[in-house]
């Protein structure tokens, strides 16, 4: 996969250089490059940004300049199967689905704006083009987009061939394959006893059916607690009965508590 970061502050996503990115960087699994948008600026003071049409506070980034940058970054290629990616609290929610999509192309471009955003403008044309997606990491505002692409970068980068050691890993995540609109168990190693605090001794049984049996209980108990949102969109038919159990008695407990 290729990927294309734009940002006026491109020392921020030096930490893509690190871990799992940055080792799938040096094994050629993913080609990354980080640009300076003001290089397509074309004022000695290299201005991205302006005053917003319609009177308001802050500064809107000029689409003429994203559009520069975007053209020759994209050079002409192919555009089929790449995605801009436009991180912006107005924008659907970043989910563990919607990577998995992300992780299906060939190029992604993310746009980190600043300030109040990007003229929108920019974002339209570039749709007639490509695919665009304007995303969201939650409901908060942030002084510019290239956390947001970091995550972005990060949560699409280890579903790859390639970028895990153990690909069941992305699988047995929270909301991964195996656990469908689940969050994760919880996880033990060494020692055994910490501070009185002991493992689950199912985990220590060598009985793998009955440890896949308990982290899948106590993936249900940990969504029902933390993410119940989550449990009401669960396919009723894909339960069977020691899931509807636990899901019993955690309503239970909520009606007690």
């Amino acid at each position: 996969m290729s990927i294309d970061v734009l940002s006026i502050f491109p020392d921020y996503l030096a930490p893509l250089g690190l871990s799992l990115v940055g080792k799938a960087v040096a094994d050629g699994v993913i080609a990354l490059r980080v640009h300076d948008l003001r290089d397509w600026a074309t004022d000695r003071h290299r201005t991205v940004d302006d005053t917003p049409y319609g009177g308001g506070a802050g500064m809107v980034m000029r689409p003429d300049v994203w559009g520069r940058a975007l053209d020759d970054v994209l050079g002409g290629q192919d555009l089929t199967r790449t995605v801009l990616v436009v991180p912006t609290p107005a924008g659907v929610p970043f989910t563990q689905a919607v990577a998995s999509e992300l992780a299906h192309a060939d190029r992604l471009v993310l746009a980190c704006g600043r300030y109040e955003g990007i003229d929108q403008r920019f974002v339209d044309e570039a749709a007639t083009r490509m695919t665009v997606r304007e995303l969201s990491i939650g409901d908060y505002v942030l002084a510019g987009g290239e956390v947001a692409a970091l995550v972005v970068v990060e949560a699409v980068a280890r579903l790859l061939p390639g970028v895990l050691g153990n690909p069941e890993s992305a699988a047995t995540d929270s909301f991964g394959t195996a656990s469908v609109g689940l969050v994760e168990h919880p996880q033990y190693t060494r020692p055994p006893d910490y501070r009185g605090h002991t493992v689950p001794p199912v985990l220590l049984s060598g009985h793998h059916a009955a440890v896949a049996r308990w982290r899948r209980d106590e993936s249900l108990r940990r969504t029902a607690q933390r993410r119940p949102e989550l449990i009401e969109q669960l396919d009723p038919t894909e339960l069977d009965a020691a899931d509807r159990a636990v899901l019993d008695e955690q309503r239970w407990c909520r009606r007690q508590s």
